[in-house]
């Protein structure tokens, strides 16, 4: 069984990828990253979904949360409502794509993976910039060049299956594949107990697909 390395928040994009990279026939192995996010709730279901879908589960600690910048990591900032035009909004992590996929990187190369999975799409997205095909093909490059993995055998592949896909369709397709999506926390100020605030990005973009593709919506919402 080949091993591969998931980005894993514990939402609803990253639990699909999960999904889909188990369906693929790769032995998982998810990381997380406590970067000093408003809340746990999303890295707490990460923990019970890895699990259930019997993944290995690394949680990794970075401080992106002192550099502030961000309304996911700074207090003093307001998450805003969602507003759905083409701005990058101040929920944006400067460069956080490009920390995470090179931790997710560095743990590839020690579990001889040749495939890493990130659960980024082009479609219903909040137009982060670490999210687009071409910031994906520059980053595949990287670690072809980077690594002594890519170097030696250039085997190194990041895999975006959810890339074209719209949030009703990555819904779809996580249901295909055995996804209990109530297990899931998107939002980006959920409570304690993972209830969703409704109304940021990621609440909004959640609320559509499953609008979109006619399905209840199991979020608890506060």
């Amino acid at each position: 069984m080949k091993n591969a390395v998931i980005l894993f928040s514990g939402g609803l994009d990253s639990t699909t990828c999960l999904a889909y990279a188990k369906s693929k026939g790769f032995k998982c192995h998810a990381i997380s990253f406590n970067y000093g996010q408003r809340h746990s709730a999303e890295l707490n279901a990460a923990k019970k979904i890895a699990a259930h879908f019997d993944a290995d589960h690394h949680i990794v600690e970075i401080p992106i949360a002192q550099l502030g910048g961000s309304a996911l990591t700074d207090t003093a900032l307001d998450v805003p409502d969602y507003k759905g035009d083409n701005t990058i909004p101040v929920t944006y992590v400067p460069a956080r794509n490009t920390i995470f996929l090179s931790f997710a990187l560095g743990w590839a190369e020690v579990l001889k993976a040749d495939d890493i999975f990130i659960g980024v799409s082009s479609v219903d997205f909040s137009g982060y910039p670490d999210c687009r095909p071409e910031y994906i093909e520059a980053f595949q490059k990287l670690a072809k060049l980077a690594t002594k993995t890519g170097v030696e055998e250039g085997k190194i592949t990041i895999n975006t299956p959810l890339m074209n896909l719209s949030k009703a369709e990555t819904v779809k397709l996580g249901l295909s594949l055995g996804v209990d999506y109530g297990m899931t926390v998107s939002c980006y100020q959920a409570d304690s107990d993972g209830k969703a605030c409704g109304v940021c990005d990621s609440c909004a973009l959640r609320k559509k697909g499953f609008d979109e593709a006619n399905l209840a919506d199991p979020t608890p919402y506060i």
